[in-house]
């Protein structure tokens, strides 16, 4: 028996999850949700309804990205993600997810928001200039090698991008976007953005990743 994992494809916070479950070589069944029509066994294990969920074979829910990125990494990690202070790791990912998400929202989702996409995008611009910064002299946020807070913040970074690719392009950010561009073309992200259909109840499971 699997873990599941209830998923969303373009959702970045499911997408961080995939991709450590994936350099962790851990399979599971995973069931692609469609937002607008949550299944009433998503619902079940996580009355927030929102992705990723995983749910463990002894019936264990683990309902934060966060969390699910850790669980797996503490099975197995052969990239070495958790290598870097755990200290520093953590304060970046949650610049990222208490600061710049926000910003994020207010930039795609304009209209829904008090203010212009403009003032959003020039509040998440702050972050962007921490790790053009951070990337000048390396690879990676912290160092030559991948680590966590990497993973854990590039998927935010590819939607923030796709807001207005032809401005992210022309944008001062020439280290973030090789960093963003490295990822986008690498093995990892086109593994975890395979497509899989609606989950359906009575499906034969599908399970990620492909071992």
């Amino acid at each position: 028996m699997f873990p599941i994992l209830y998923s969303f494809r373009r959702c970045p916070y499911a997408m961080r999850a995939r991709l450590a479950i994936r350099v962790a070589a851990i399979q599971v069944e995973l069931r692609e949700v469609v937002l607008k029509h949550k299944p009433a066994q998503l619902l079940s294990a996580s009355p927030k309804g929102t992705v990723p969920v995983l749910v463990l074979p002894d019936g264990c829910v683990i309902d934060e990205s966060r969390d699910i990125m850790d669980w797996a990494l503490q099975q197995y990690d052969p990239q070495n993600w958790l290598a870097y202070s755990a200290t520093e790791l953590n304060a970046l990912i949650d610049e990222n997810d208490r600061h710049f998400k926000p910003n994020l929202d207010g930039y795609k989702y304009a209209d829904r928001h008090p203010q212009p996409a403009s003032f959003y995008r020039l509040q998440a611009e702050a972050f962007l200039q921490q790790l053009e910064a951070r990337l000048k002299p390396q690879r990676y946020l912290l160092g030559d090698n991948i680590s966590l807070a990497d993973m854990a913040i590039l998927p935010f970074i590819r939607q923030f991008a796709h807001v207005d690719l032809d401005w992210f392009n022309r944008a001062p950010y020439p280290n973030v976007q090789q960093w963003l561009h490295d990822f986008l073309e690498g093995e990892e992200f086109a593994a975890v953005m395979k497509k899989y259909p609606a989950w359906q109840p009575d499906q034969t499971p599908q399970l990620f990743p492909t071992l």
